[in-house]
């Protein structure tokens, strides 16, 4: 029988209706960023309030998709954690209240590892064990994984995600929001060499992750010290293009080498990459050169699993399996970048 899976950690509203064997029968996707656009980033009370609004016709619409009713379900399967609060309580909330209803089990999933776990979900074959690397704009952790529920967090960021860092330099050159996919798209036609941008804790044993001082490097590229208003700031398109296409060079060194560093200590045979920033295609090409090289086997997820969604929620049946089933009195666990 087939579960219903619903995803709100944070701006997109979205819920699938998957099958045993792991196929989709229905979903949807409402995203905010028409929304959030007018402030440059995701604000959590209007995120929550719009959860709100659209949860019940999200999942109204995955349903009819999958031509399933309520009482055709095995079980609702709900993200709890990590992301914002009140993103959060709206999905965790319709969960329960549709499990008492329905009269379902409940399941918990962890957002990040539900990002590794599109990947196993585009292989034919097992990727376990392997090093996991989730990197999106919340979050750049990599984990040493023995199976989809089993895993041991090597390391993440201390200060800014990979992702956050894309969409503030987005933010500085004024390239609209959500930043990081026009920073990515912009520095198609620049100088990866233009600007010796710092390659933060790289040469620092361990698995940690830095990306604030290479914000700061990009911003002083941009305006000198004191200016703090940069929309009378006057670039050339092609010198915002090289800060992008720099910038995005010293990210995608940083990731490429601390994930190898990890692969080659636990002589694991595959990486395995989830979150939005994976659908970056420099960082998909640097990840795959680095795996020919060292010889490992690369698993990025999907272009359409990369963002958030309810698909990868299928990792509810790896807990389904082991009976691994939540309380209705579930609450939610907060938080954006690290230990999870």
């Amino acid at each position: 029988m087939p579960i219903l899976t619903i995803e709100s950690t944070c701006d997109e509203t979205a819920a699938a209706v998957i099958c045993d064997d792991g196929s989709v029968l229905g979903e949807c996707v409402a995203t905010q960023e028409t929304l959030h656009e007018q402030f440059g980033g995701v604000v959590p009370e209007v995120a929550a309030r719009a959860h709100v609004e659209r949860i019940l016709p999200v999942i109204d619409t995955a349903l009819r998709k999958a031509e399933l009713q309520g009482a055709d379900l095995d079980a609702i399967a709900v993200a709890d954690r990590p992301g914002l609060a009140g993103s959060l309580l709206v999905g965790v909330v319709a969960a329960k209240t549709l499990a008492v209803a329905w009269k379902k089990p409940l399941v918990a999933i962890n957002h990040l590892h539900a990002h590794l776990y599109a990947c196993q979900m585009a292989s034919d074959v097992s990727v376990y064990p392997c090093i996991g690397l989730v990197v999106s704009g919340g979050h750049t952790s990599l984990y040493h994984c023995t199976s989809p529920l089993d895993l041991e967090y090597l390391g993440g960021t201390i200060d800014d995600a990979a992702g956050e860092a894309f969409d503030k330099v987005g933010a500085m050159l004024n390239l609209g929001f959500p930043g990081g996919p026009a920073v990515s798209r912009l520095a198609a036609q620049g100088d990866p060499k233009a600007h010796a941008y710092p390659r933060s804790m790289l040469k620092e044993p361990g698995y940690r992750f830095s990306f604030s001082g290479l914000k700061t490097a990009v911003r002083y590229s941009i305006a000198p010290p004191g200016v703090k208003d940069f929309s009378d700031i006057n670039l050339s398109d092609q010198a915002k293009a090289d800060i992008c296409a720099s910038f995005q060079a010293a990210v995608v060194d940083v990731l490429v080498a601390k994930s190898v560093r990890a692969v080659k200590a636990y002589e694991a045979g595959f990486l395995i990459v989830g979150g939005g920033v994976a659908a970056n295609p420099v960082l998909r090409t640097g990840m795959q050169t680095a795996a020919e090289q060292n010889g490992f086997q690369l698993v990025i997820a999907p272009m359409n699993l990369c963002t958030d969604n309810a698909v990868m929620g299928a990792i509810a049946l790896e807990k389904m399996r082991r009976g691994q089933f939540a309380p209705l009195d579930l609450d939610i666990t907060a938080g954006l970048q690290r230990g999870f």
